[in-house]
C-alpha cells in the first residue's frame, strides 16, 4: 500500500470513528433517506437552506465504514455552499467514482474516497449519501419551482 493510500485509509477511518455533522435537524428544508439493499447501508440526509445556501446539514444512519465516512465528508464539503455548488460537488464526486474525472481541490477530504473505485462493489457504499443528497435537492428544487 502506498503512503498516499495509507493516508486516505486513515482519513476514511477517522471520519467513520468521529463522524462530522451526525444527527438530524429538527426542521429541515430537505430530508431524504437512501438505502442500499445489497449491503444494508442506510442514510438520511437533512439540510437547512437559507438564501440558496446550505446553512446546516446532518446525516444519520448505519452502514459500513465507507458509507458512513462518505456521508461525514459530504456534509463538510457542502456546508456553506449554494445548492448549485452542492450539485456541482455531487457531479464531481460521481465523475471521480466512475473514473470519468480526476478529483479537484473542491472535493477536499472527499478525494480520499477515490481509492474505493478499485473495489466496484463498494462504489455504491461511497455514493449512497451523495445520491441521497442529489435526490433531496431535486425534490427541493421542484417544490420551489411550483
Amino acid at each position: 500500500m502506498s503512503a498516499l493510500d495509507e493516508l486516505y485509509r486513515e482519513l476514511i477511518l477517522e471520519h467513520y470513528k468521529s463522524p462530522r455533522n451526525r444527527g438530524r435537524l429538527d426542521q429541515p428544508d430537505i430530508a431524504n433517506r437512501g438505502h442500499n439493499p445489497l449491503c444494508g447501508d442506510d442514510v438520511e440526509v437533512s439540510l437547512q437552506i437559507a438564501d440558496g445556501k446550505v446553512q446546516d446539514v446532518r446525516f444519520q444512519g448505519k452502514g459500513c465504514s465507507i458509507s458512513q465516512a462518505s456521508a461525514s465528508m459530504m456534509t463538510e464539503a457542502i456546508k456553506g455552499k449554494s445548492t448549485d455548488e452542492a450539485r456541482a460537488l455531487v457531479d464531481g464526486f460521481k465523475a471521480m467514482m466512475k473514473g470519468e474525472a480526476e478529483p479537484d481541490e473542491t472535493l477536499g477530504d472527499v478525494e480520499a474516497l477515490q481509492g474505493v473505485k478499485r473495489y466496484p462493489v463498494r462504489i455504491k457504499c461511497a455514493m449512497l449519501a451523495w445520491t441521497t443528497l442529489e435526490e433531496g435537492l431535486d425534490v427541493y428544487s421542484r417544490a420551489k419551482s411550483a
